[in-house]
């Protein structure tokens, strides 16, 4: 059974994952340890785990505050994102079992189902889903945990990504190339359609810059003058 500041890590987690918790909002114990029911101890703990992922950051005369990335920085994780992704589809081209193209396949229809109903919120978690198979379908541990380790990182702004629109309609197609890909164990198209998939640039890039400021609390927005001229 997960220790509770690990269970708190998660709850903390997804929240900063779904926008409740956006970037530069302050990460108060007290309020925290009330809020969850439980002592500050076990709240420091969940703060610290989620330091060390990056996902939160220290700050002098402010304590832990939900960590803010810039646009560069983004760019930078999604490029190593898009070839750590790749590495597991290559992998998983030729060492995944029939049940895990199937836990695969199970995804992807989840997936197609939240198109249909175009919920975005439904397809994220589907989304998460899928890439999570891939990454276990690879049998590389090592590869497998640093994939998920960036995964929870750019989880906002891979949600972010989901609220441009039609992009989950385009995410969908790009998930049925990856699986044909895997389906008929052409590595080299899996590797190709994978990183297309992760990659950000061009109009992606700009649709999601164009979002932060969406991400940012009110108070750090205004004080930093987020997204009113994003540069690189």
């Amino acid at each position: 059974m997960p220790r509770l500041s690990d269970r708190l890590r998660e709850a903390i987690e997804e929240e900063i994952a779904t926008g409740k918790l956006l970037p530069g909002s302050r990460l108060d114990e007290i309020e925290l340890a009330a809020r969850f029911a439980v002592s500050r101890t076990p709240i420091r703990e969940a703060l610290n785990l989620l330091l060390g992922e990056g996902l939160i950051e220290m700050r002098p005369r402010r304590g832990a505050v939900v960590a803010r990335v810039s646009p560069q920085r983004l760019i930078e994780m999604f490029e190593v994102m898009a070839e750590l992704e790749a590495m597991c589809a290559q992998l998983a081209t030729r060492r995944m079992s029939e049940a895990e193209f199937a836990a695969i396949e199970t995804a992807h229809a989840a997936c197609q189902g939240a198109v249909a109903a175009r919920d975005a919120d439904a397809y994220f978690y589907a989304n998460e889903r899928f890439h999570y198979a891939i990454y276990s379908a690879s049998h590389n541990t090592f590869l497998s945990e640093q994939a998920a380790a960036l995964q929870r990182k750019l989880r906002p702004y891979r949600r972010l990504q989901l609220r441009v629109r039609n992009r989950i309609q385009r995410s969908y197609e790009e998930h049925q190339a990856i699986v044909a890909a895997l389906r008929d164990g052409n590595a080299e198209q899996a590797v190709l359609s994978v990183r297309n998939h992760v990659i950000v640039q061009g109009e992606r890039f700009a649709d999601l810059v164009s979002s932060l400021s969406r991400l940012e609390a009110p108070s750090f927005a205004a004080e930093h003058d987020v997204g009113l001229t994003p540069t690189l």
